[in-house]
């Protein structure tokens, strides 16, 4: 099931620094980012072995998760929290904010083939 990390974040009066080092669980073979989605949906798909870390930059932004045992809705609204999506994970990113940037970290490069389309019954 996807779950949250907390990645290591320094604040003072200059402001917040959050670092990725060592804290996902796999290797990032791809980066992409998702912005002016308001009103959209986005991904509605599982993978076969893809790995996703999810953190919302910006504004804010819902996952839907559905592992075939258990259905949840995860909210993104701290850029120091990182969502673990993992392969089993069939998820549709939706609820945008106005001007929301959604980062997504992946374990894999794009292979149309690691994608399933349909959702868990």
């Amino acid at each position: 099931m996807a779950y949250f990390i907390d990645l290591k974040t320094v604040t003072d009066n200059r402001g917040s620094l959050t670092v990725i080092e060592d804290a996902l669980p796999f290797e990032v073979k791809r980066i992409y980012y998702i912005y002016g989605a308001d009103g959209s949906r986005r991904a509605a798909h599982r993978h076969i072995q893809t790995v996703q870390a999810t953190i919302c930059l910006h504004g804010s932004c819902e996952v839907y998760n559905n592992n075939g045992e258990k259905k949840e809705n995860f909210v993104l609204d701290d850029p120091s929290k990182c969502l673990i999506l993992e392969p089993r994970d069939w998820h549709v990113m939706h609820n945008f904010s106005n001007e929301a940037v959604l980062l997504v970290l992946a374990s894999s490069k794009y292979d149309k083939a690691d994608y399933i389309h349909e959702e868990y019954k």
